[in-house]
């Protein structure tokens, strides 16, 4: 899809508040109100906007901690990396998880309440998951930097 300088502008204005109304969404962009919501309609369509959620706060909701784990499977062959995939998606504790170049197989990023509750995870969850043969974990001492917003260009 290509995008222009309005399109751009919309995508901007929704990763900061995604709850702006059309109305206001139209003036921020300077188009009218039935052009603005048909822009926004395409930009769902084509799928460049996957959807509308409400951002909690991790620590607010007693999960400050985020560790970051990476795991090395016995194999990498395409039943190993599925049944792992597959099984890793069960994991509410897990916010993403990467398929990896370089040293380990998976990146993913765990949050937890504390230690005890990353031990939990660790013993009864991640060192069970399919073919997993090494768990390496790093815990975030504090966040530097965390953005939602993709740079549009």
């Amino acid at each position: 899809m290509i995008l222009d300088s309005h399109d751009r502008a919309i995508l901007k204005a929704l990763q900061l508040d995604g709850r702006l109304p059309n109305s206001a969404l139209a003036q921020q962009v300077s188009l009218s109100e039935s052009a603005c919501l048909r822009r926004v309609r395409a930009l769902e369509e084509s799928g460049l906007i996957e959807g509308y959620t409400a951002l909690l706060s991790q620590r607010k909701a007693g999960l400050a901690t985020n560790v970051f784990v990476s795991i090395t499977l016995d194999r990498q062959d395409e039943v190993d990396l599925r049944a792992f995939e597959a099984a890793v998606q069960t994991l509410p504790e897990v916010m993403e998880c990467y398929l990896m170049t370089g040293d380990f197989d998976y990146l993913l990023r765990v949050v937890v309440a504390d230690m005890d509750d990353f031990e939990r995870v660790h013993s009864k969850h991640l060192t069970r998951l399919p073919g997993v043969a090494r768990v390496h974990s790093s815990f975030a001492l504090r966040t530097v930097r965390k953005s939602r917003e993709l740079p549009i260009r």
